[in-house]
């Protein structure tokens, strides 16, 4: 797209979506999207993260036996999904190419077919039964990789987007279906209204420089707030010392700890950071604490754009978008074969909590991409899949960045930690255990073995394992020009630059 004299808005909305088509277990058209667009010296936010349905009931759940709001199987995990209107609102305000040149790719992949690649296939080849009976158009052409996949519905989708925008996906057979599907969870009215808004960025003053992010409901100020915390502590000189993991692990738990009580769509995310300053005299430099954090897998895709276009004009994107869990809720709109995500899942099923799942609202958010300025120049983009463990990776790559000032390979390459919960990652929202610190097999030896001298429950894992993240990040080098790297974790994952 920029050879085509686009620009990174034009960049980012074209790989978003070719990313939902042939990779449909990250992300897609039946999910949220996040980001943040910095051009002319300002920040942009969009939120295009979906609201539930006006039958939305957690009453309802409660009668039906459940604790919490279901994964699978259940439309009470599914709310609108905001990516089309996320990519028609950053398109009307920033693209410079039509939407049609813009989709086009994509409508080529889902139409013509592409090769499923080997997460894909292992994710397929994992279903059960009642998932391969509702996902039969990846269920029938996934079997191994390399396998030619065509996605007919999505690519007509597509081409309705293309030619008259965000009305022929939610008042047209999409639309339609998931009301079908919805059994009164939808009316009509709920998907008239775009899912998309801008919205202040949430910024901070950290590792010397400002850092951005989407605000609640977006748990986007864990990143922020555990980055003041570091900057207030006396962090090592070599990351290598396991002084620097937990010194960084207890940043992140005295920021993240009450994160399920307080986070919702309508906390004051500077009140959030504030409340996280208070808490520099929880940190002991010298024992783990056990404070509860929460933690959790997510199967995302995060990319970032920057450059010029033709026309002179600097843009730098940070995009996140996301089915939230693998899959999403299993559930798929028919006539498109669009599957459908479960980021209900971040609603409480408590009553009288502030994120209780309710009509018209938006669910706690584990998106959370970020940018990061001096002097309201940009320095960089940075993002990264993970789940609930964004903020935590994000922490770790913000310090190095921009605190050591490593370059992008040297700080993705890098080993990490992780925190993680007893069982299925997510239920760590209401597991009475606190979680393990995982450490990456190729971080430095040193840090196992330090974290468990200084009271750290210690898990190691396999080498580049995808429980750290996939982690992405284009930052501005010496010279002025854009340096990019993309993280070896995932297959899929590429740096291009011209």
């Amino acid at each position: 797209m920029f050879v085509r004299g686009g620009n990174a808005v034009d960049a980012a909305i074209a790989t978003n979506a070719a990313m939902a088509v042939v990779a449909p277990h990250l992300c897609g058209l039946g999910g949220d999207l996040f980001a943040l667009v910095h051009v002319d010296g300002a920040v942009h936010a969009l939120n295009a993260s979906g609201r539930a349905g006006s039958g939305a009931s957690a009453a309802d759940l409660r009668a039906e036996g459940h604790r919490t709001v279901p994964h699978r199987h259940h439309v009470g995990a599914v709310t609108v999904p905001g990516c089309v209107d996320g990519w028609v609102t950053l398109h009307e305000r920033f693209a410079s190419l039509p939407l049609d040149v813009l989709l086009a790719p994509a409508e080529r992949l889902a139409s013509a077919g592409f090769l499923a690649s080997a997460p894909l296939a292992s994710v397929v080849g994992q279903l059960d039964e009642q998932s391969r009976q509702q996902l039969t158009e990846l269920s029938e052409q996934v079997r191994r990789r390399g396998d030619i996949v065509r996605r007919p519905g999505a690519a007509l989708v597509l081409a309705g987007i293309a030619a008259t925008g965000r009305s022929s996906f939610y008042q047209g057979p999409f639309g339609q279906g998931l009301l079908e599907i919805g059994e009164g969870q939808f009316v009509a009215d709920d998907l008239a209204v775009s899912q998309a808004e801008w919205v202040e960025p949430l910024s901070s003053r950290a590792f010397g420089l400002d850092l951005h992010t989407i605000g609640p409901n977006s748990q986007g100020y864990l990143t922020l707030g555990g980055a003041r915390l570091a900057t207030s502590l006396d962090l090592p000189a070599n990351p290598d010392d396991p002084q620097w993991a937990h010194l960084l692990i207890e940043a992140a738990i005295a920021a993240g700890r009450d994160r399920p009580d307080v986070l919702h769509e309508g906390a004051d995310g500077a009140e959030l950071l504030a409340a996280i300053d208070r808490r520099t005299g929880e940190i002991d430099v010298d024992r783990a604490t056990t404070h509860h954090v929460p933690s959790a897998n997510g199967d995302t895709t995060y990319l970032c754009t920057a450059g010029r276009s033709s026309s002179g004009v600097e843009m730098a994107v940070s995009l996140i978008q996301s089915n939230a869990n693998g899959l999403g809720s299993h559930l798929v709109e028919p006539t498109t074969g669009i599957n459908l995500h479960n980021r209900g899942i971040g609603f409480s099923l408590e009553p009288g909590h502030p994120a209780e799942l309710a009509p018209g609202r938006r669910p706690p958010h584990t998106l959370s991409p970020a940018l990061a300025t001096q002097d309201d120049e940009i320095v960089g983009v940075l993002g990264t899949m993970g789940g609930d463990a964004q903020p935590q990776i994000l922490l770790q790559l913000a310090a190095r960045l921009f605190h050591h000032r490593q370059s992008p390979a040297r700080a993705i390459t890098a080993g990490r930690w992780a925190l993680r919960g007893p069982a299925t990652g997510f239920d760590t929202w209401t597991s009475p255990e606190s979680p393990s610190v995982l450490v990456e097999g190729h971080a430095p030896p040193e840090w196992a073995d330090g974290l468990t001298a200084r009271g750290h429950r210690v898990a190691t894992t396999p080498a580049w394992d995808s429980t750290f993240g996939h982690a992405h990040a284009i930052v501005r080098g010496r010279s002025g020009s854009w340096i990019g790297f993309a993280d070896p974790r995932t297959v899929v994952g590429s740096c291009a630059g011209g």
